[in-house]
């Protein structure tokens, strides 16, 4: 673990890491063969960090995404998720931990057709029990905040993918959660889409967010202040993105890692 971990003031959320991870397993049964996605996996990530994971395939990044976003327990170790121990949870406290913390945001975009985008960014708060007023104002002003509140009237199937990609955003930051989680979130976008939503995670952690990215490609990573490299279900780097950069301005590739 970081030396930072002793920064974090217990009883004090506001001074609490997002994320502390402690030798975190996952071990898979397939058939008569176990595979052990973690292999004693230690992160810590502080309040506003916006942090890049990447791999090759096999790494162990998808699953480490999946228990960073409360979909997957571990065999064994420890994930705290804004100070809170999510191994004492049940299932129904876990819902609620992770519609109240994470803001999710997928290559996919994940939207449901045939409604419209602030409809769609409404859906976390009509779950969290908030009244019409309250969830219509927050959707617009969390559409706003990604450039498309003159778009709310829309259909996903009416948007561009990287509008759609915005109002992913939007609806991934209306609950104001403590972590956006973003899986590949430009893998289906054009150059130029690419680039503006790029843009938006960086105004937003300039604003405080704290945004942890999973990706695979150097060019979106170094967007990122922090690059954790994965190989063989173990944290292999950790340091920051000025760190990586090699000679031509691209990110180092450390063997093995990509």
């Amino acid at each position: 673990m970081s030396d930072r971990a002793g920064s974090a003031a217990a009883g004090d959320p506001t001074k609490q890491p997002v994320i502390r991870i402690e030798d975190l397993v996952r071990t898979y049964v397939m058939g008569q063969t176990q595979v052990r996605a973690l292999r004693g996996v230690s992160l810590l990530i502080e309040r506003g960090e916006y942090v890049a994971i990447m791999g090759p395939s096999g790494s162990g990044k998808s699953t480490l995404m999946n228990t960073l976003g409360c979909l997957d327990a571990p065999t064994s170790g420890r994930y705290f998720l804004d100070g809170v121990d999510v191994r004492m949870l049940d299932e129904d406290d876990l819902s609620d931990l992770r519609n109240r913390k994470i803001g999710f945001v997928f290559q996919g975009f994940n939207l449901v057709p045939r409604i419209s985008a602030l409809a769609n960014v409404e859906m976390p708060l009509v779950y969290a029990g908030l009244s019409r007023a309250e969830r219509r104002w927050r959707a617009e002003v969390a559409l706003e905040a990604v450039g498309m509140g003159n778009r709310g009237r829309h259909s996903s199937t009416e948007l561009s993918g990287g509008q759609q990609q915005r109002v992913a955003i939007a609806r991934a930051i209306v609950t104001n959660p403590a972590l956006i989680l973003a899986d590949e979130p430009t893998g289906n976008l054009d150059s130029h889409s690419t680039e503006e939503v790029l843009g938006i995670f960086e105004h937003l952690n300039d604003n405080g967010r704290t945004v942890v990215m999973i990706t695979h490609e150097d060019d979106v990573a170094a967007h990122a202040e922090r690059l954790v490299r994965l190989a063989d279900g173990r944290v292999v780097s950790d340091r920051s993105v000025a760190e990586e950069q090699g000679p031509r301005g691209g990110l180092a590739r450390l063997a093995g890692s990509v």
